[in-house]
């Protein structure tokens, strides 16, 4: 298939590199406004777009995709405060998105172990929740999309907790959830759960941003003949 890459980064490398190896052709990369005006061509010959941008530009590029028919991969994260929006105006303008706030498989299953271990942990509040997450330093939204999708599980499961903070918590009914922005880290996310006679800790590390880009690739090529709006689980299911 042909692929725009919108917002050409480091995980915009790795995506074209893993496009090729999968066989498929790069016909555009947009990484600022001018771009979509030059490559408007290019575009045109796009099957599917993956976007990896920045918060302040994902909303106006996923609009940009919809009115050329273009079905959009989404992996920025920092805009789920207007999803719902979108969802709406996807199905009304019978349009194709598929987002997450992480595409790699190990950290789809970590949500899955995250939301089994609040389930038996529910009950139990001698234990403290807290999450805890690393990213590097370019790094625009805080608290990651990971750790918000780990926090809402967490907040669903326990009855304890009503909500979570990015801070340290002073209340029992908040989850703390607290970030970090270090050089050279890709992302590492720990789930942590501590009385006052032990810890129970469960944590994702990511080596590669490989991971990621082989996760988009593969939902961009799940997307094909699909129309509305889908999440990663959609398409590991």
């Amino acid at each position: 298939m042909n692929i725009a890459i919108i917002g050409y980064g480091r995980m915009g490398e790795q995506i074209e590199k893993v496009a090729k190896e999968r066989k498929h052709k790069i016909v555009a990369y947009i990484d600022n406004e001018q771009d979509w005006k030059k490559q408007e061509n290019k575009l045109n010959e796009a099957d599917v777009a993956i976007e990896f941008s920045i918060p302040s530009t994902v909303l106006l590029n996923i609009e940009k995709c919809f009115a050329r028919n273009l079905p959009v991969i989404v992996g920025t994260t920092g805009w789920y405060d207007k999803l719902e929006d979108v969802k709406t105006q996807c199905v009304e303008k019978n349009q194709s998105l598929l987002y997450a706030p992480n595409f790699s498989l190990g950290v789809n299953l970590f949500f899955a172990l995250n939301r089994t271990l609040a389930k038996i942990m529910n009950g139990h509040s001698e234990y403290d929740v807290s999450i805890e997450e690393i990213h590097h330093k370019a790094k625009k939204d805080s608290p990651s999309g990971t750790a918000i999708m780990l926090a809402d599980d967490i907040v669903k499961y326990l009855s304890h907790k009503e909500c979570w903070i990015n801070d340290t918590n002073n209340k029992t009914e908040e989850l703390s959830i607290k970030s970090a922005r270090i050089d050279n880290t890709i992302g590492t996310h720990s789930v942590i759960y501590s009385s006052d006679l032990d810890k129970i800790e469960i944590t994702h590390t990511s080596h590669s941003r490989k991971s990621f880009a082989i996760g988009a690739v593969r939902a961009a090529e799940w997307l094909a003949g699909r129309k509305g709006v889908f999440s990663i689980g959609d398409m590991l299911n």
